[in-house]
């Protein structure tokens, strides 16, 4: 999920249907899939028979793989009521079991339930972020309140947690195994922290929370999709664009010709403050609209989309429900089940980094001022003239010319070359495309993974390329989730936004791209290789602290001078990338480091301080508050805006990371040192590899994230690897 809303959410049990790196947490701190609305409440006509709705019934395809050629947006809405339904009923027998509790009438009862709801959220939510249209945004605006109310009918149903319960006094002498064990203590945690044990009242006020909260959420993100269009910049003459290629000229054009405006230059926005395309306009003027496009989303300006009153909302709700459940803030809710615990702990690991951080970002803007004047630009360094003019620092420094290097970053290359290549040494797997399975859009690919013996293990989706029905960011999700239990093998999807290049160009990407594709295919291998009994455990199910250090330990690996040999081609000629080019590349990583290293520390400080607050504590101006919180934190240089802005901070309002932005940071301390780890035993092998596979990849939630962590590494991580990794400590030389 780099920049994006992923990471695997934390589900607990079978009842909670929705397992992927695109999810939020609702209000109950059950996971579901992210859900997006239009305001139109108009639902399409159900399909009536059973036999007609091909969601109804597992697919027939290999793993259960979707078919797609045959799903229809009028058979979702009839699955889901049957689906809701269906659990119901299978809830209620195992709640009314008249038979003493046991992990198996109990437990393993509760993880058999659920199996159509599963599967056409899993398909349903992957398409409402991969491929959306308006009748799916329909149906999302009914399902919202309605999955929410389901969730709430299961986890605040008291003899099932009567049950529960009982089982779990008696753990100790129900001889479980370990997995057995954690299923039981994490499903007991997260009725508990649903509401369980409250009072009728207090369940009550609760259920209207997570209703109101669902569907805040769902409206939130919906604004976010119609934003980015609402925002894109338009450009009048061709002239305006000096500095892009060729290639992304004619993608501007056809982008404005396919929205109505011959002849004129469409620059679509991305989900972050920053803007990619800022690296190579030399039009300032142009820059600044672009920025400002970006930064003041969501605030309403010129009559646009405001997402203001739902922030404040849900904040002020989710401080309600925190203290209803007993907690003196939402984030010392939501980090009670992470590796932090604590919210000072994420705070203090924060700020303790920030100093040295700002420090080094002033001595980058030093040096970008220098360029912009040696430009005869007599002004302070503004937001939109950061990367163009580091941009040339970084040439003059390494001799790094970013245009130079998409030369040899051609797509497929860097996933065939590059990611599986690299699976493949680590742990032995083989990609083997196929073309006989339908799929969502004809830019996805599918992928059969199959081990070192040749048995498959799973099958790998690919969506990389942008379009208009996509929300922005990358993320990682499922179409199946493993289980022994229920005899699944894992169907996973890799999704970005990749510009796509006009019919005939070849698809050249950005280095920071190509480190993208390594960090999803890290959140891909923890859902290929889960090998789990119990489906609430399986694969990416973990503390969301913990879910980045799989796929963040795996970026480093692009950068492999092994690895970019390999992949690092030219798209034209073949030739490989000369080692004086890779090892500019290599020595540039730390480059502009300060700049990204402090917009990261603002969102994540930002999202805490707005999840710190008591209800009564929530402010009415969001831009005030947003400005006092980076003043106070001491993370307001003007150059350098959060990465996030509160009006469109996807992560932490729909997107299932409220106070747990910080959580990329502390997966990176895990990631780098043991990437150490890795390097000074050989680096690139199979034995390091099937370590990885063995004690963090395969276990899914089945032990505790430290325990996972140790078993790999063989003690507790330090933080000296993540500020060599980030260029703010030198590394300690050796003779």
């Amino acid at each position: 999920m780099r920049y994006s809303l992923k990471s695997s959410g934390r589900i607990r049990t079978r009842i909670v249907t929705g397992l992927a790196t695109l999810v939020f947490a609702t209000s109950n701190g059950v996971i579901f899939f992210m859900v997006s609305s239009y305001l139109t409440l108009a639902i399409a006509q159900p399909t009536n028979q059973a036999d007609e709705n091909p969601l109804m019934r597992p697919s027939t395809l290999p793993l259960e793989a979707p078919d797609f050629s045959a799903i229809k947006d009028e058979h979702f809405l009839p699955a889901f009521e049957a689906g809701m339904a269906e659990q119901k009923k299978e809830i209620e027998a195992i709640a009314n079991n008249p038979a003493v509790p046991t992990f198996e009438n109990t437990m393993e009862a509760m993880e058999r339930t659920g199996e159509l709801l599963t599967r056409v959220q899993r398909i349903f939510f992957n398409l409402s972020s991969a491929h959306t249209n308006p009748e799916i945004q329909r149906i999302q605006v009914i399902l919202s309140p309605k999955l929410a109310a389901h969730s709430d009918d299961i986890y605040l149903n008291p003899k099932l947690f009567q049950r529960i319960e009982n089982l779990h006094q008696r753990i100790d002498s129900l001889y479980l195994d370990a997995e057995q064990q954690q299923l039981l203590r994490e499903t007991y945690k997260s009725f508990v922290r649903a509401g369980a044990k409250l009072n009728v009242e207090q369940q009550r006020r609760i259920r209207e929370i997570n209703e109101r909260l669902s569907s805040l959420s769902t409206e939130f993100q919906n604004n976010l999709l119609a934003i980015t269009q609402e925002r894109a910049v338009l450009a009048e003459d061709v002239n305006e664009l000096e500095g892009l290629s060729e290639i992304d000229i004619a993608a501007a054009a056809k982008a404005a010709t396919d929205q109505g405006h011959a002849g004129k230059y469409l620059l679509n926005i991305t989900n972050t403050t920053r803007q990619p395309v800022l690296v190579q306009l030399r039009n300032r003027a142009l820059r600044q609209r672009i920025w400002e496009a970006s930064a003041y989303r969501g605030l309403g300006r010129d009559g646009g989309i405001d997402n203001r009153p739902l922030v404040l909302e849900m904040a002020k709700l989710r401080a309600e429900k925190a203290q209803i459940l007993g907690y003196d803030s939402h984030a010392a809710y939501a980090l009670e089940p992470q590796m932090a615990k604590q919210p000072d702990a994420a705070i203090s690991m924060l700020s303790n980094l920030v100093p040295d951080v700002v420090a080094k970002a002033r001595r980058e803007a030093a040096d970008i001022q220098a360029k912009m004047k040696a430009d005869g630009i007599d002004d302070e360094v503004r937001p939109w003239d950061w990367e163009y003019y580091a941009e040339k620092v970084r040439q003059e420094r390494f001799g790094i010319d970013e245009s130079e290097v998409k030369q040899y970053l051609e797509l497929d290359s860097v996933l065939k070359n590059g990611v599986f290549y690299t699976m493949n040494r680590l742990f032995g797997v083989s990609f083997v495309e196929r073309h006989d399975l339908p799929v969502y859009h004809p830019d996805v690919r599918v992928f059969d993974v199959l081990d070192g013996d040749g048995s498959q293990i799973g099958l790998f989706y690919a969506d990389y390329f942008a379009r208009p029905s996509k929300r922005g960011g990358a993320w990682m999700s499922s179409f199946v989730g493993q289980s022994r239990l229920l005899g699944k093998k894992p169907v996973v999807v890799n999704v970005m936004n990749i510009p796509k290049p006009v019919e005939g160009a070849p698809a050249l990407i950005s280095f920071d791209h190509a480190v993208t594709m390594f960090h999803e295919m890290g959140h891909g291998v923890h859902g290929l290789f889960s090998d789990v009994n119990y489906p609430s455990l399986a694969g990416t199910a973990v503390p969301r602290d913990f879910v980045e250090f799989p796929s963040t330990f795996q970026e480093d690996w692009a950068i492999h001078p092994e690895v970019l040999n390999n992949y690092a081609r030219h798209y034209q000629t073949g030739e490989v990338m000369s080692k004086a080019l890779l090892d500019q590349i290599v020595a540039a990583k730390t480059f502009n480091q300060g700049y990204d290293t402090l917009e990261y520390l603002a969102s994540a400080l930002l999202d805490l301080r707005w999840h710190a607050l008591k209800p009564h504590e929530v402010p009415s101006d969001v831009e005030a508050f947003e400005a006092h919180t980076l003043a106070d934190l001491g993370v307001n240089l003007t150059a350098v805006p959060p990465r996030y802005k509160t009006p469109f901070f996807a992560h932490i309002w729909p997107g299932g990371y409220a106070a747990s932005y910080y959580a990329y940071m502390w997966s990176e301390v895990l990631a780098a040192d043991s990437f150490d780890y890795v390097r000074q035993r050989g680096g690139l092998t199979a034995e390091n590899g099937d370590r990885f596979r063995r004690t963090v990849l395969s276990k899914g939630n089945s032990q505790e994230p430290e325990q996972m962590y140790v078993d790999f590494t063989g003690g507790q991580p330090k933080v000296d690897s993540l500020l060599i990794r980030r260029g703010l400590k030198s590394p300690i030389k050796t003779d």
